[in-house]
């Protein structure tokens, strides 16, 4: 089997996208339009010349301009649907997906009808596509902790439809730190949690995302490598990172997909894996991702078996049900 054929055949989890991060132009033009709501784009090729960013934070002032015309329930519904659609195509079986309640309750739009509109898409996605789904709530680290607290209350009586919390947003002059204490209350609500650290920021936000917040997941955490000590932690906690390599490129994290450390990591027994981040803006979704690893860090058939594996090992799923997809991609030839 060719590279590209082993890629399209196995089955993946993603555990690192944004819903928000999966608007299209053609999807955000035509919700404006159905809205009746002014977006600072003339056209479609004109939405995607913007989509050349110098840093996180050029990418995040788009992110949230196109996030303002999702209104009503049925586009929080269109949204998710268009991406599971994608799912299909790229045969991610099973997804982990942030959203960003305040993106949007900071609007006026109610935590209700985002909820809902994400989770009835969900439901149909497992139903006629065979796509499993669990939803992460993300605070967005740009604003208070008092303002995260809010949304964890919000949050409360849709306990059965989040599996977890995350953070997320401008990583630079944010350290998990400033949520310790929101964090903690959401594990005694029975979250669990991830945080987005070690992608701008440096290799002690993923020390204080372990020690402080005591992290499920690292979310990026690229940066780990430049501190040897925590190098060994996360390989003898065999502590999941969630990489992004388009993501990476695209802002600036490296500069050529030939510097990715994900092979290195992979190599020195880092449990990472293989996830989209915002696929819209960023080039591409997770077949286009595996696509590109392989071909600048001339990757094993074996190391993407391996990068697929890792996937379901480090989602919340069942154990039963992770062994399965696992045994299946070993039986892979």
């Amino acid at each position: 089997m060719s590279q590209l054929a082993l890629i399209k055949a196995l089955p993946k989890a993603e555990l690192h996208v944004h819903i928000e991060g999966t608007f299209e132009p053609e999807l955000m033009f035509a919700i404006a339009q159905r809205n009746n709501i002014s977006i600072p784009y003339k056209s479609i090729e004109e939405v995607k010349q913007a989509y050349n960013f110098h840093n996180l934070q050029s990418f995040l002032d788009i992110y949230y301009a196109g996030a303002n015309v999702l209104i009503h329930e049925q586009d929080f519904y269109d949204l998710a649907w268009a991406y599971f659609e994608k799912c299909a195509a790229d045969n991610v079986v099973h997804t982990e997906i942030f959203f960003d309640p305040q993106t949007h309750t900071d609007r006026g739009i109610s935590f209700d009808v985002v909820i809902q509109g994400l989770t009835r898409a969900s439901q149909d996605a497992q139903q006629k596509l065979g796509i499993s789904t669990h939803w992460i709530m993300c605070f967005l680290r740009h604003l208070s902790e008092d303002a995260a607290f809010e949304t964890l209350e919000q949050a409360l009586p849709y306990k059965d439809l989040i599996i977890g919390v995350g953070l997320d947003s401008s990583e630079m002059g944010h350290p998990p730190s400033k949520f310790e204490r929101v964090f903690a209350k959401a594990r005694e609500e029975g979250f669990l949690v991830v945080a987005h650290a070690g992608e701008e920021g440096p290799a002690a936000y993923v020390w204080e995302a372990l020690d402080l917040l005591h992290v499920n997941r690292i979310d990026h955490g690229v940066r780990s490598e430049e501190d040897p000590q925590l190098m060994q932690r996360l390989i003898q906690e065999k502590m999941p990172l969630t990489v992004c390599p388009l993501s990476n490129l695209k802002l600036c994290v490296v500069n050529d997909m030939a510097e990715h450390n994900i092979r290195r990591l992979l190599q020195q027994g880092v449990h990472v894996t293989v996830n989209s981040d915002d696929p819209a803006y960023f080039g591409g979704y997770m077949n286009d991702n595996f696509i590109a690893i392989a071909d600048a860090l001339a990757l094993t058939s074996e190391e993407l078996k391996q990068l697929s594996a890792n996937s379901f090992e480090a989602s919340f799923i069942a154990k039963e049900e992770k062994q399965k997809w696992i045994n299946l991609i070993e039986n892979l030839v």
